[in-house]
């Protein structure tokens, strides 16, 4: 009997399916359609990792599943290549990002093409070329148009290593999710993108969804909407009073002091004659390029401003105090501090001997309560509010100050605008230019894409200039408006612009007239099956969602949501337990397992080693007992194979059917790992 020889076998079909592009969709078809997207990956030159190889090996399964269904599928692949990992390493072996990131996609799609993903390569795109980002610009400007995109100098997140600004949601923990470092603060002049205009219909759209709940969960707390209600607090000798947000006006009588940020505008108009010099030097040191001060458990420290504000509840002054763990960019940027009800305001007035008012007790052993108590109960302390319920009060007491023009309800959101600019070289360039006369005026779309200027020299300044600030010849050009001479814009997009659209050109990928084929895009659209990272939680999906919904209002597209069902990977772990790196000299390279087990024994380890969403160690126990299972398989497909049809095993036949019961269910459930064994079971 002829034994199973991988290389063979799998080079001779992977040929053949290429040359005939056997997984292409059917231009016009009554079939029902599906499309399987999976989130396209950065081509780093390190190449594919198992982890990559899990994520497809599923979406894989799933497309091919649905061929043998009789759908018509897209299942497309493409490159996100634009960004900073290409160019940081770039930068490292002297070579051209563009260059780079040939190499990069080239040895990607080969790797891909080894373990034999049934994608339409003839639909393959790429971020970084002129005929794809000439689309991401485009969008630009109809985000501009809509007054979504807009220039402001903010204070924002900066990394000193990678020499950029970031986005709030590419800071973990106060560092860069790409390097690591500590990010600083730094105003500087940016584009943004009016996000927080969607914030409602971002979460109104997750009830639809069929994604895991701890997805949405993430998106629900990133975007952080709070309804409460917004308090003024008179100042004592000054006319302006200091607006406070809070979701929690039931405690409003335990309020013993004002916080305000450092940046708040009302700081050094309060603040008294002998206590300026102490509130300038604090705000001094607060404004220099920093840590991010949001860390709950970084100390806290402030200044005393001289002032004092008036609580509308009780009539009482209460002292106003400037801290950085106060900040700007949430609320009104004040806060009433209550320190018997909360950790950070207990913190600091523990620290600088500020009055502690209690003003909520548990219904049960209410004198057994250690400070600070965050949980619900009865208010006390609250005038003829006492004995209430927490939940109560909040309403009353909100209701008797709206009465008195004192407080008016609010929604307010944790969720920022987006900060869209990168002071980088490899990345699309933003199609603005500056004119004196006429401002900030967008490229015309009939001049687009506007490419990349080919330079030698493309580090990152550090100033919070972009290198091709330095591009006279490309910088200069004349107003679209008037006869003057004018300034292209230097910042370039972030690396997320080109991941924030790219399922609507797989429906029409060469389509050079328009994003693509409005009646292709109803036909594909939404994305059927989605699947990738659990990592990608808030960044990546929240902005897909807000681009399809902008688009959507263009009327570009048909439906308002992207990804109709969205499946997340879990990780695939070193042998040793923990998570691939290599410092940990634990990284199982694809190629290696390929050219010793073969692509389909991978892909059957990688399927059955555990739930698709679970993190599971690699197992090289496990690696060798797929391809034990598949020797099996062959073994006794070749050697029954003369005998088929010649028996009527009506045992055998009940085994079959129940199995491919079990096998249909669990693939459709994203439970490979059970078919796998359904399909055990029926071997023996």
């Amino acid at each position: 009997m002829e034994k199973y020889d991988p290389k063979e076998i799998e080079a001779k079909w992977q040929a053949r399916w290429l040359d005939e592009q056997l997984f292409a969709p059917a231009p016009s078809t009554s079939r029902k359609k599906m499309y399987v997207l999976d989130m396209f990956p950065y081509p780093s030159g390190d190449g594919l990792h198992v982890g990559h190889a899990k994520t497809y090996t599923a979406s894989d399964v799933v497309a091919r599943y649905m061929r043998m269904k009789g759908f018509n599928v897209l299942h497309p692949m493409g490159w996100d290549a634009f960004g900073l990992p290409t160019e940081n390493t770039a930068i490292k072996k002297n070579i051209h990002p563009a260059v780079l990131t040939k190499q990069n996609v080239d040895r990607f799609r080969l790797q891909m093409q080894r373990l034999g993903f049934s994608y339409n390569w003839d639909g393959e795109v790429n971020t970084t070329d002129p005929e794809y980002f000439k689309w991401t610009q485009w969008i630009f400007l109809q985000l501009h148009k809509a007054g979504l995109a807009y220039e402001d100098t903010i204070s924002i997140n900066w990394c000193p290593s990678c020499k950029t600004g970031l986005a709030n949601e590419e800071v973990i923990d106060g560092a860069c999710d790409r390097c690591h470092t500590p990010v600083e603060t730094r105003p500087m002049r940016q584009w943004m993108l009016r996000i927080t205009k969607y914030a409602d219909r971002l979460l109104e759209g997750l009830d639809a969804l069929d994604w895991p709940q701890f997805i949405k969960e993430a998106q629900v707390n990133w975007i952080g909407r709070s309804e409460g209600v917004e308090i003024k607090f008179d100042v004592d000798g000054y006319n302006e009073p200091i607006d406070v947000f809070t979701i929690r006006a039931d405690t409003l009588f335990g309020a013993t002091y004002i916080v305000l940020s450092p940046d708040h505008p009302l700081v050094m108009e309060i603040t008294m004659g002998p206590q300026r010099e102490a509130v300038e030097q604090y705000i001094q040191e607060a404004n220099k390029p920093r840590k991010k001060v949001d860390d709950a458990s970084k100390e806290k420290t402030g200044v005393f401003t001289g002032s004092y504000a008036i609580n509308p509840v009780n009539d009482e002054k209460i002292p106003i105090w400037v801290a950085d763990y106060v900040l700007m960019n949430y609320g009104s940027g004040a806060i009433m501090a209550v320190p018997a009800h909360d950790e950070r305001d207990f913190e600091f007035a523990t620290k600088y001997g500020l009055p502690i008012q209690q003003v909520i007790v548990p219904k049960q052993a209410p004198d057994e309560v250690e400070l600070p108590y965050m949980g619900d109960g009865v208010v006390i302390n609250s005038g003829m509010f006492d004995g209430q319920k927490a939940s109560d009060a909040r309403v009353s007491i909100a209701e008797s100050l709206h009465f008195k023009s004192l407080a008016q309800l609010k929604v307010n959101y944790k969720l920022r605008d987006w900060v869209f600019s990168r002071q980088r070289y490899w990345g699309e360039p933003i199609p603005i230019i500056h004119c004196e006369d006429c401002g900030a005026v967008p490229v015309p779309e009939k001049d687009l894409p506007v490419l990349l200027p080919e330079v030698e020299k493309y580090e990152p300044t550090g100033t919070g200039e972009s290198p091709l600030a330095n591009v006279e010849d490309w910088v200069n050009v004349k107003c679209p408006i008037c006869p003057k001479m004018a300034k292209r814009e230097t910042n370039t997009m972030p690396q997320w612009a080109g991941s924030s659209w790219y399922w609507m050109r797989f429906c029409d990928p060469h389509n050079s007239e328009a994003i693509a084929d409005d009646k292709k895009m109803t036909h594909w659209l939404p994305v059927d099956i989605y699947v990738g990272g659990a990592e990608h939680a808030v960044l990546h999906l929240l902005y897909a969602r807000f681009w399809h919904k902008v688009l959507f209002d263009a009327g570009v597209v048909k439906h308002d949501e992207p990804f109709q069902r969205f499946r997340a990977v879990g990780l695939v772990m070193g042998e040793d337990g923990q998570k691939m790196s290599k410092s940990r000299g634990n990284v199982i390279n694809p190629d290696d397992v390929v050219d010793e087990y073969g692509a389909d024994t991978l892909r059957v380890y990688e399927m059955f080693m555990g739930p698709f969403e679970g993190s599971i160690a690699w197992s090289t126990d496990g690696i060798r007992g797929a391809r034990r299972f598949l020797d099996r398989a062959w073994s006794v497909v070749s050697s029954h194979a003369k005998d088929a049809g010649e028996k009527d095993d009506s045992d055998l036949v009940f085994a079959l059917h129940d199995t491919i019961k079990r096998v249909s269910e669990s693939t459709e459930q994203f439970r490979f790992n059970t078919a796998i064994s359904a399909l055990m079971e029926l071997l023996n």
